[in-house]
């Protein structure tokens, strides 16, 4: 019997990761519109999809606005520089691209995604889950 495999995506760390990867040579459409962060998340995706074949897979997001740790330390990401306006232009793009696929998206109010994922694969390994999380995030 195959195991069920559960992969939970860390949306932003990817795509902050594919955008950097790229920042010196940046696919640009005829537009003018930065598809780097899109291209390079998609191109995560398929290589998870192909290469490690889930039974089950989900992408998390953070929300907009101030989560929970913010109320518990105020200064939390106050460093932190302004998302870059490419990557909030890509995120409803990748959020359809997702939809197409048929692959759930997961944003809770207040929660982070680490915060979320940690959570999902804690249930999904009491389920009986084999649960991969999937993020370049240091601090994860």
């Amino acid at each position: 019997m195959m195991h069920q495999r559960l992969f939970l995506l860390d949306a932003y760390a990817l795509i902050y990761r594919a955008y950097y990867a790229m920042i010196r040579s940046p696919r640009i459409t005829s537009k003018g519109f930065n598809t780097s962060a899109i291209f390079g998340f998609v191109n995560t995706l398929n290589e998870v999809l192909n290469k490690e074949q889930p039974t089950h897979i989900a992408v998390c997001f953070d929300p907009a606005g101030l989560t929970f740790r913010h109320e518990a330390y105020e200064d939390y990401k106050a460093q932190r520089e302004k998302q870059p306006e490419d990557i909030t232009l890509s995120v409803p793009w990748i959020k359809e691209i997702l939809q197409a696929m048929h692959i759930p998206v997961v944003e809770v109010p207040g929660y982070e995604a680490d915060d979320v994922i940690g959570t999902l694969s804690a249930i999904a390994e009491r389920e009986g889950f084999d649960t991969y999380m999937m993020t370049p995030d240091k601090d994860y």
